[in-house]
């Protein structure tokens, strides 16, 4: 077994767990949690202590992920991206990922900023913040599972991927 191959899964694997593993909590624990402590006046504790943390491992989580992704691809990597030479499932799974880190940097965590008061923004920019959040996220989980199964099953090459 070689060490790079070997360190890049291993981290891959446990980013991969901890941003997947955030994702779910936002989507199916941390909305609703939220919705309810809006209603009875104990949202701003989650809004000020729980989310931004959150948030910080979710977004990191996601570029450890996707690096060490490409690292353990190596020099398949254009071959994974291009859908070529054997590479074509664990390419669908690269680029379904790399949409969903997309997501994660360009439009769940710019209005997560506004949403948590981290950026100046009126009630009627944070209610849309809102909306494209919720749904780049609900977009974010139902992509998950494809990329899951593709990142899973895709793998033709294993033992030139270190598998």
């Amino acid at each position: 077994m070689e060490l790079v191959p070997a360190l890049a899964r291993w981290i891959h694997f446990l980013a991969g767990i901890t941003w997947v593993g955030l994702l779910y909590y936002f989507n199916l624990v941390q909305m609703a949690g939220l919705k309810a402590a809006a209603a009875d006046g104990t949202a701003a504790g989650i809004n000020k202590h729980i989310a931004p943390r959150a948030l910080l491992w979710f977004r990191w989580s996601a570029v450890v992920t996707w690096l060490a992704g490409a690292a353990l691809l190596g020099p398949h990597f254009p071959d994974a991206f291009a859908l070529r030479n054997g590479f074509e499932l664990i390419g669908v799974g690269a680029w379904l990922g790399t949409i969903m880190l997309i997501n994660v940097w360009v439009l769940i965590w710019p209005n997560q900023k506004k949403i948590l008061g981290m950026v100046a923004a009126d009630d009627a920019a944070k209610n849309k913040a809102r909306r494209v959040a919720m749904l780049a996220s609900r977009t974010n989980l139902m992509l998950s599972l494809p990329m899951l199964f593709f990142m899973a099953n895709g793998l033709s090459h294993r033992a030139v991927l270190g598998f």
